[in-house]
C-alpha cells in the first residue's frame, strides 16, 4: 500500500522472466494442492483413509521451486509434505489418492508405502524412505552422476528444518561441497519439527550451515513464490555452470497439525496459528494476481468447482480400485530380470 492507501500494482514477475500465463499456472497448482490437502484431511476424519500428513502453508514455495527447475530433465527428491511440488512436476490427484488409499495401481509404491512417499520414474521423482533426511545424500548421489556423465541436469531435494540436525544432512552437504556437485538443497523451515519449535532445535539459521561446507546458503521468504522462484532459478544456473550446490532455507509456517495423529494445540496456541494464517502464501499470491487484473473472483469460483469435481472423481476411482495382491508383496524388491528372484 502507498501513503494514500491505494494498491501499488507493481508487476514483479516479468523482471524474473515469468509470463502472465506462467504465474496464473503457478497459482492454479497452489490452489489444487490446497484443495487436495483439505479433502484428504476430510477423508481421514471420515474414516476413509488411515493417515494424512498435511502441507498446508507450504504450497507457495513448493510450486515456485518446481517452476524454476527444468521439469523435463532435472531429478527430484521431495519430502513427505510436497504435494504442491509433485503436482507441479506432473503427478495427478488420482495418482496421489491411489497412494493414500493404498491401492495396487499406486505409481509411487504399489500401495505399500505410507502416504507422502512420492515416486515416479516417468517424472524423475525419486522415492524416499521413512527415516527423515535419507533423501539428501541420495540427491547428492544423483548430482555426482550428472557430473561424472557430464550431463546438464541438477538434483533438487527438500526436507524440514528438524532434518537439518541429522547426520545424513551434514555428510551430504560436505560431499556436495567438496565435489562442487549440481544439487539444490532446500529446507522448508515450517517452524516446527513435529512438536518442537525451531528456537529449541536450531542454534542459528539453517542456511548459515552451508558456509562450513564451502557453498552459498540463502534464506528466503517461503510465503513469497516470486522470491523463491528467483533464488531457486539462480541456484540452478550456478549448478549447471559447474559452480556447485546451494542451500536454500525457505521460511514458512505449518498451518495444520504435523499429521492427523497430532494435536497441535498441545504445543502451540490457537492465536499463533491464526496470526500466521494472515501470511498464507496462497492467499497473498491470489491477491497479487487480482491487483494486476490477472485473476478474478469468478475465475476463483470456477477453478475451485473444477478442482472439487476432479477430486470427487479421483476419490471415487481410488476408493474402488483393487488392493495389492498378497503375492505382490516382494514385487520390485528383487530383480525381475532373467535369473533374478
Amino acid at each position: 500500500m502507498d501513503t494514500q492507501g491505494t494498491v501499488n500494482k507493481v508487476n514483479r514477475h516479468e523482471p524474473l522472466g515469468l509470463t502472465d500465463g506462467q504465474v496464473i499456472d503457478m497459482y492454479r497448482y497452489m490452489l489444487l494442492a490446497r484443495k487436495y490437502d483439505e479433502r484428504s484431511l476430510l477423508l481421514q476424519r471420515a474414516g476413509k483413509i488411515n493417515f494424512h500428513v498435511s502441507g498446508i502453508g507450504q504450497e507457495a514455495a513448493q510450486v515456485a521451486a518446481a517452476f524454476a527447475l527444468d521439469r523435463e530433465n532435472d531429478y527430484f527428491l521431495p519430502y513427505y509434505r510436497d504435494y504442491a511440488f509433485v503436482l507441479s512436476v506432473g503427478m495427478t490427484t488420482r495418482e496421489l489418492l491411489l497412494s493414500v488409499f493404498a491401492k495396487a495401481e499406486d505409481p509411487n509404491s504399489g500401495g505399500r508405502q505410507m502416504p507422502g512417499h512420492f515416486g515416479s520414474k516417468r517424472l524423475r521423482i525419486v522415492t524416499g524412505s521413512s527415516p527423515v533426511t535419507t533423501q539428501v545424500p541420495h540427491a547428492v548421489g544423483f548430482a555426482l552422476a550428472a557430473k561424472m556423465q557430464k550431463k546438464k541436469f541438477v538434483s533438487f531435494v527438500t526436507f524440514g528444518e528438524g532434518s537439518s540436525n541429522q547426520g545424513d544432512f551434514h555428510e551430504a552437504c560436505n560431499f556436495a561441497g567438496v565435489n562442487k556437485l549440481p544439487v539444490i538443497i532446500m529446507c522448508e523451515n515450517n517452524q516446527y519439527a513435529i512438536s518442537i519449535p525451531a528456537h529449541r532445535q536450531l542454534g542459528g539459521k539453517v542456511s548459515d550451515r552451508a558456509l562450513g561446507y564451502g557453498f552459498p546458503g540463502v534464506r528466503v521468504d517461503g510465503n513469497d513464490p516470486l522470491e523463491v522462484y528467483r533464488v531457486v532459478k539462480e541456484a540452478r544456473e550456478r549448478a549447471v555452470a559447474g559452480e556447485g550446490p546451494t542451500l536454500i532455507e525457505a521460511m514458512m509456517y505449518r498451518l495444520s497439525p504435523h499429521s492427523t495423529s497430532d494435536n497441535d494445540l498441545a504445543y502451540r496456541t490457537k492465536e499463533e496459528v491464526e496470526e500466521n494464517w494472515k501470511k498464507d502464501g496462497v492467499a497473498h499470491f491470489r491477491e497479487y494476481l487480482m491487483e494486476l487484473g490477472l485473476w478474478s473472483e469468478e475465475q476463483e469460483r470456477d477453478l475451485a468447482a473444477q478442482y472439487n469435481l476432479e477430486l470427487k472423481e479421483a476419490i471415487e476411482y481410488a476408493d474402488n480400485a483393487p488392493f495389492p495382491k498378497p503375492e505382490d508383496t516382494l514385487r520390485h524388491v528383487y530383480s525381475e530380470s532373467e535369473g533374478g528372484v
